[in-house]
């Protein structure tokens, strides 16, 4: 379990069986408790220098989940849902999520589950058909889960739903305690892949790829449906090589029977100003993921590849997939 330096919480937290849970949980630890009005707007978070990003890493947040929002989404599902956390404690030097909460992405949890599992329930039931939920574009549920259990207990709880499918994306391997739940293959699990050096160097904090790929053919062996996300795709110096040889461990390590099932996804980073500031200040010694030759403006502070080398590696990519993966579907490129 995660054991921050600091839990700063709403009072709020007292009203839901989780938020009861996890105050007792975490006060067995010699942590410091800060009571806070609301968990969007923490002051003194918010005053401290991009130096300091690793340490408010260090940090939790508890609190109550105020919108429900979900958001239409053609991708791998029909909608994005705001669920049981947003932010992370690894460090990921490109993390999306520091586009939307600069250096105050950490971890936060919101405890009242219920209701935000009931309105998915209540939209899936009224649907047409067969919804997809993503419940996992605002955090990682499997990190999530070693400190809440809410990903056992939002499987529990939907198993038997009548309609719909929840998934989520990882860069974790720590699926052991949901590998002998029933789930009814209504909960698809999708794993996160980049060359071993990238993960080493640019994903701090995460699983390796060893560990992912193990993770993967487990829960395929458990029956969970599985896909995987090249994401996101880094035009590091040696990017061809490296990601030649991803393909290739993946070829070599998957079992058979996911071979024959994994879908794929293929996502190009995208960079951004506050990256760049946050970065410098925060990890100094580390690659500047930004690259003005490379690089093109995509408005409000970000960057994306451009045409002519993003054209060059999504057809390398999908080249490689043709080779190690032919008979595999590529869900979207983006």
């Amino acid at each position: 379990m995660f054991l921050p330096n600091a839990i700063y919480y709403e009072r709020e937290i007292i009203n839901y069986p989780l938020g009861k849970e996890l105050l007792d949980k975490y006060k067995k630890e010699e942590i410091k408790f800060i009571e806070i009005e609301t968990h969007n707007n923490i002051e003194e978070m918010r005053k401290k220098e991009n130096k300091e990003f690793v340490k408010m890493k260090r940090n939790l947040i508890i609190g109550v989940r105020k919108t429900h929002r979900f958001v239409p989404n053609n991708k791998i599902s029909n909608y994005l849902v705001p669920y049981t956390s947003s932010g992370c404690i690894a460090m990921c030097l490109y993390c999306y999520l520091v586009c939307n909460y600069n250096k105050c992405a950490y971890l936060r949890l919101f405890v009242n589950r219920e209701e935000m599992l009931n309105k998915i329930k209540k939209v899936a039931n009224e649907g047409e058909k067969d919804l997809i939920f993503e419940i996992g574009s605002n955090s990682d549920l499997i990190l999530e889960n070693t400190i809440t259990n809410n990903l056992e207990w939002t499987i529990e709880e939907f198993k038997n739903n009548d309609k719909g499918f929840l998934t989520f994306p990882t860069k974790f391997d720590m699926v052991d305690s949901i590998l002998p739940l029933k789930h009814n293959g209504k909960i698809i699990v999708r794993m996160s892949v980049n060359p071993k050096e990238i993960i080493r160097t640019i994903e701090i904090g995460t699983s390796s790829l060893e560990k992912r790929v193990e993770a993967i053919n487990k829960l395929e062996s458990a029956g969970y449906p599985v896909g995987i996300l090249i994401a996101p795709i880094i035009l590091v110096e040696d990017w061809k090589k490296q990601y030649k040889e991803l393909l290739q461990y993946l070829a070599q390590n998957l079992t058979e029977n996911v071979k024959k099932k994994v879908f794929f996804e293929i996502i190009f980073m995208t960079y951004s100003y506050i990256h760049r500031m946050i970065n410098k200040d925060a990890f100094p010694t580390l690659i500047d993921l930004y690259s003005k030759e490379k690089m093109t403006g995509r408005g409000r502070g970000k960057y994306s590849y451009n045409k002519e080398v993003r054209y060059e590696a999504e057809n390398y990519i999908k080249e490689l997939l043709k080779i190690y993966f032919p008979n595999n579907e590529i869900k979207y490129i983006s």
